[in-house]
């Protein structure tokens, strides 16, 4: 590539909200506050937290001596329009949400990568390029004999390492060498973060371009108005829809989840696990769950795309938006007509009625006064009421969940154990509030515990003395997060 065309390309790139974001005049503010809200601990956070985490931080921040003159709504404004944040209003939200964009979160991995750079030339990352050049290597051969080399090469080297097992011997890695493959895997499955990112981002710009082409009325796109009414799925039929549905059922396969899950668990039991930092166990602890809340909510946004632009194909309002489009085209083309035979200031004899509004003082406006209605001042006395301080509170007990007392039990109980389940917390105390406690749990559950897909069956006495059951999604409480039960 030639030095004119490569400056090309960067000049374009120094456009895109990633480079702006790494070249701006608070750019270490600006990472460090997006980072902090946004990344390490909630991804998606809704308008009122958004401003009130962003308000704390640059509180902080301004006690340290930093020049921040502006509100956070100011600095939240200018990070949407320039695309470092997005936003977001979800069916059945009461207010909109805010997460960061593919973009930010790439300038915030390189400036990551920066300040934390993984060892040059590990051991683990050249097997890792070896072992995938052998199988891409073994995989493509259409030779049949090497083909049968191979398989019986590898056939002895599993009858060899048999043998040793059988006989008491077995080989491990040193805990250095399992360490950096642990600390390898975690940057390759943090990584893909933002390929979902990217992913959700070009099924919108799909979409956006679809409705764009139908309005326009292009001849060249009546397949696709075709498909929309036969009820095909356009974008999960274009290139990205294929590949996220080729990872997302590799995500959802039950033999493959329940691989990745177990591995999980047998890696955080090693020893060598112990080495990992705090933020890097919490990571391959959450590592499935995680994946499938970002693979989830691509589903998500792919299915609402695709519904809401055959929606929109089938309703008037592409129609009518269409009709707008050819309105407009025509009233170009005359426009580029008359330019050369009408100057800008020269009389057409045509009025235009604008719409107008009318405006009146403040000082106009006259505050009501109740007393002008002659407002009854007279009251009766109520009669006395029969309930005392004991009865509302036990009412108060049945109505609302004690997350006081739930708290206290998943703590007593994990001061005793490593992790315990709801299943477990029910048989070792009883559910003061029946169906009440069950649900309490699995909030707390949702929150700070560990959700696994599998379905186990709970039992516990309600408030009427008979035993009841239930099938729930398995929730443990690890000791790890004791703190956030205080």
């Amino acid at each position: 590539m030639s030095a004119v065309k490569l400056s090309a390309e960067l000049k374009s790139l120094r456009r895109q909200p990633t480079w702006t974001l790494l070249a701006a005049d608070k750019a270490p503010i600006v990472i460090a506050l997006l980072q902090t809200v946004l990344l390490d601990s909630d991804k998606v956070l809704p308008s009122s937290a958004l401003h009130e985490r962003v308000l704390h931080q640059m509180t902080l921040l301004r006690g340290l001596g930093e020049e921040l003159d502006r509100s956070p709504q100011a600095y939240i404004a200018e990070w949407l329009t320039q695309g470092w944040l997005v936003r977001r209003f979800p069916p059945g939200a009461v207010e909109e949400e805010y997460e960061l964009s593919s973009d930010a979160m790439t300038a915030i991995r390189y400036m990551q990568s920066v300040m934390k750079p993984r060892s040059t030339a590990t051991e683990s990352r050249l097997q890792t390029v070896i072992q995938q050049l052998s199988r891409l290597a073994h995989e493509t051969n259409a030779n049949p004999e090497r083909r049968m080399e191979a398989l019986l090469e590898e056939r002895r080297r599993i009858d060899q390492e048999i043998d040793e097992v059988s006989r008491g011997v077995v080989k491990t890695i040193a805990d250095e060498r399992a360490l950096e493959r642990a600390r390898e895997i975690i940057t390759l499955a943090d990584d893909l973060t933002g390929d979902f990112r990217r992913v959700r981002d070009a099924f919108a710009d799909l979409a956006k371009e679809l409705r764009q082409s139908l309005v326009e009325g292009d001849s060249s796109r009546s397949q696709v108005l075709e498909h929309l009414f036969e009820g095909i799925d356009v974008i999960a039929e274009s290139e990205a829809g294929r590949t996220f549905q080729a990872f997302w059922r590799l995500l959802t396969d039950p033999v493959e989840s329940t691989l990745l899950q177990e591995s999980v668990r047998e890696i955080i039991a090693r020893p060598f696990s112990r080495e990992l930092d705090r933020h890097e166990r919490r990571f391959l602890t959450r590592l499935t769950t995680s994946l499938a809340a970002e693979g989830g909510a691509v589903q998500d946004v792919q299915q609402n795309l695709a519904r809401n632009l055959r929606g929109f194909v089938q309703s008037r309002d592409f129609l009518e938006q269409r009709r707008l489009h050819g309105l407009l085209q025509e009233s170009l083309k005359t426009a580029l007509h008359l330019k050369e035979q009408l100057r800008p200031n020269s009389w057409v004899n045509y009025t235009l009625t604008l719409s107008h509004a009318s405006i009146r003082s403040i000082s106009q406006v006259r505050p009501d006064d109740p007393l002008i209605r002659g407002v009854a001042t007279d009251m009766e006395d109520a009669p006395p009421s029969e309930l005392d301080l004991e009865v509302v509170a036990e009412l108060l007990k049945h109505s609302e969940v004690d997350f006081r007392a739930l708290r206290a039990y998943i703590r007593n109980a994990l001061t005793e154990v490593s992790q315990i389940s709801i299943a477990d917390l029910l048989q070792k105390y009883p559910a003061q509030q029946g169906l009440g406690t069950v649900v309490g749990y699995v909030a707390l559950g949702v929150k700070h515990g560990e959700v696994l897909p599998e379905k186990v069956q709970v039992t516990w006495m309600g408030l009427d003395g008979t035993e009841r059951a239930a099938s729930m999604p398995t929730i443990y409480f690890l000791r790890e997060r004791i703190d956030e039960f205080a």
